[in-house]
């Protein structure tokens, strides 16, 4: 009696819904993050899980290619620092399956200078640092071609790169470097476009510093929280998720970054 319905009820389990079966979990979730707020905020949403049972481990990273790599890899389960755009380039020029699971915050790239009070008195031949990867890189050109700086190819848009530019009336030279060099490449450069993980960190304020922000109303501003293709809907990380997207998160972002960074929920 005891094996057959032992047997019936393997038999049963194995017809369940995936469903049900996400419901299954071990308490304990590794989240990627980039050093700065997001590791700062993702601090705050571990103390929220805590309190619902959920162990969670945070990893730092100093770049924006080695959080990808290690969410492939399978040695974190999901990351937060990219937006929909870069995750899209990563997915195609490097075969990788990453989807969005859920938004964590709004921010935007701004130029900033210890050189000018305004970008329009930068003089000719300029040195302007911008990210080298393809995704911030096009989105840099962009608020350099908003601000009238350089014209860009008509249809260039996300995938824009400097060979797309058209027009460079002050000649500036475009100086390509990682994305986290910039912020601290200011004393060298007349200005660069920095994303605000970095711009923050340093202890820029992207409100009140910044010569010049990107629209708010693009892909690029929202941040994402992502997991790799098939695990959206585990149970540990809609767990995250929840504790993420909680109103002690959403106070603590409003109250620290004071609009640098805005919940995205």
């Amino acid at each position: 009696m005891h094996k057959r319905f032992l047997l019936k009820a393997l038999a049963t389990a194995a017809f369940l819904p995936a469903a049900f079966m996400a419901q299954a979990q071990d308490g304990k979730v590794t989240i990627g993050v980039t050093a700065g707020p997001h590791a700062q905020i993702a601090e705050v949403a571990k103390q929220v899980a805590a309190k619902q049972g959920l162990q969670v481990k945070l990893v730092e990273f100093g770049d924006f290619i080695q959080p990808n790599a290690a969410l492939v890899a399978g040695d974190i389960d999901a990351n937060i620092y990219q937006h929909q755009p870069f995750m899209d380039a990563q997915n195609k020029d490097r075969g990788y399956k990453l989807v969005p699971v859920a938004k964590a915050v709004n921010q935007q790239m701004g130029v900033y200078s210890k050189k000018v009070k305004n970008l329009q008195d930068l003089q000719s031949g300029a040195r302007v640092g911008i990210p080298n990867d393809p995704t911030n890189g096009s989105r840099a050109l962009m608020v350099l071609a908003k601000q009238g700086l350089i014209t860009l190819k008509a249809g260039a848009g996300a995938r824009a790169s400097v060979l797309d530019i058209t027009a460079n009336p002050k000649k500036l030279k475009l100086v390509e470097l990682e994305a986290a060099q910039l912020a601290r490449s200011l004393d060298d450069l007349d200005a660069a476009a920095v994303n605000s993980s970095y711009a923050v960190a340093a202890g820029l304020k992207p409100q009140g510093d910044s010569l010049a922000l990107e629209d708010v109303n693009t892909p690029y501003v929202t941040v994402l929280i992502a997991t790799r293709a098939g695990h959206e809907k585990d149970a540990d990380l809609q767990a995250f998720v929840k504790a993420y997207q909680s109103p002690e998160v959403a106070a603590f972002i409003t109250t620290t970054f004071k609009g640098a960074y805005t919940p995205a929920w």
